[in-house]
C-alpha cells in the first residue's frame, strides 16, 4: 500500500522481511571454543594453533614445524557427544597428511592420528594444550 508517496508494510510483508535476515549459523554456544588456543604434539614439537571456530565447526588454523605449515582444511565436528578435529595440511612434504583427532576433556589432550600422506603411513599422536 502507498499512501502519499510512502511504502507502508503489511504484518505479512514484516514477518516476510524477518525471514529473509534468519542467519543461517546457529546462535550460542556450540561446544567448538574449548578448541581454541595452542596444542603442542611433544614427541616432535609440532603445533596446532586454533585461532578461531564458529559454530559450525569451520576452523582458522595454523600448524608449525617449527615453521609454518600450510592448512588446506581444519574443521570440528561432534559424533556422540565427542568433539572430532580433522586437519588436512597441503605443503611441500605435507601434500594431504592429515591430522584425526578426538578431545579428551578429562585430560585436556587432543588423541589420534596422524596420515603421513608422502610416506603413506599412520600414527598414533597426541597434542597436549600449551599454556
Amino acid at each position: 500500500m502507498v499512501v502519499l508517496g510512502i511504502a507502508l508494510l503489511t504484518v505479512s510483508d514484516c514477518a516476510a522481511q524477518s525471514k529473509k535476515q534468519t542467519p543461517t549459523e546457529p546462535k550460542g554456544k556450540s561446544g567448538f571454543e574449548v578448541l581454541e588456543g595452542r596444542w603442542l604434539r611433544p614427541d616432535g614439537g609440532y603445533i596446532i594453533q586454533i585461532r578461531s571456530i564458529d559454530a559450525n565447526g569451520k576452523m582458522e588454523t595454523g600448524y608449525f614445524n617449527p615453521r609454518p605449515i600450510n592448512v588446506s582444511k581444519a574443521q570440528a565436528t561432534k559424533e556422540s557427544g565427542k568433539i572430532k578435529v580433522f586437519v588436512e595440511l597441503n605443503d611441500v612434504g605435507y601434500p594431504g597428511s592429515t591430522y584425526t583427532l578426538r578431545y579428551d576433556p578429562k585430560e585436556d589432550v587432543l588423541r589420534g592420528v596422524y596420515y603421513q600422506a608422502a610416506v603413506k603411513q599412520s600414527f598414533d599422536v597426541y597434542f597436549t594444550r600449551m599454556k
